[in-house]
Formats: C-alpha cells, structure tokens, sequence
C-alpha cells in the first residue's frame, strides 16, 4: 500500500510567520498534533505539540515566539508512492513520528505518523491470522 493512501487527506499548515499562540491554538482546535509549515505548498517546517511545549521552557513571552524559532526546519518527508513499510524505515533513519508526505514535486499532498505505520502492520497481521486460520483449521489462539 502507498503512503499516499494513509493518514488523513487533508493536512493542517500553516505559514512561517505564524506566532506560536496561533499554531497551539490550531493544534487544539483541529485535534492534531502537528502542523507543517508550508511555503508555496512546499513542506519548509513542522511544529509539533512537544515543539510547542517546550518552547514553554525556553521563552519568557511565548505567545509571541515566531513559529520558525520553534520549528523543525525542512523536516524529513516520504513520497507519496512509497510502500507503507518506508515509514518504518524513514523513523529509524530520522528519529521523528510524522512526516509530511510530497509528490515528485515535493508539494505537500499528506502527512503519515508512527499510528499509521502501526494500523496498517495491524491489518497485515489481521490478514496473516486469517490465512492460517483457513489453512490450519484445529488452530486456535
């Protein structure tokens, strides 16, 4: 299964000049936990809700902070072609749970997660179940 085909279609983004109040009041009331910041469709950042929780530490005035002081700049992306299976590879590489998903362009067309790696192993693992359950009748777990 292509990357492309998992997690949600539409992405939440926002612009660099964003302030943090505005990024962590769109993580709440969008229900995500991250945003990529995007310049011309192009992924140029990621801010996550631990960016913005720790920006809390690090700033005496934190509404104010500029979202590009807390950002992960030109954060790891995975194409939209690849396998399913190079989210696993690509967290190993990067030490990071969710990437921005492009097109050959590089234009921001997703964004995939460490769950949904997890949910799509969950369903292989279903279908595996399934075979063995048909060809091992006395199998019983």
């Amino acid at each position: 299964m292509p990357v492309g085909d998992l997690g949600p279609d539409e992405v939440v983004t926002a612009s660099p000049d964003s302030d943090l109040e505005e990024i962590t009041q769109t993580l709440d009331s969008e229900n995500v936990g991250a945003i990529v910041i995007t310049e011309d469709d192009t992924p140029a950042g990621i801010v996550t809700d631990r960016d913005a929780a720790l920006a809390i530490h690090q700033h005496d005035d934190v509404a104010s902070v500029s979202v590009e002081d807390v950002m992960t700049e030109d954060p790891a992306t995975i194409q939209e072609d690849a396998e399913a299976i190079e989210i696993s590879r690509a967290i190993g590489e990067h030490d990071v749970r969710r990437f921005p998903v492009v097109d050959e362009d590089g234009s921001l067309t997703g964004i995939v997660t460490l769950d949904d790696l997890i949910a799509t192993i969950g369903e292989q693992l279903d279908n595996v179940a399934d075979t063995i359950e048909v060809q091992s009748p006395d199998y019983s777990p």
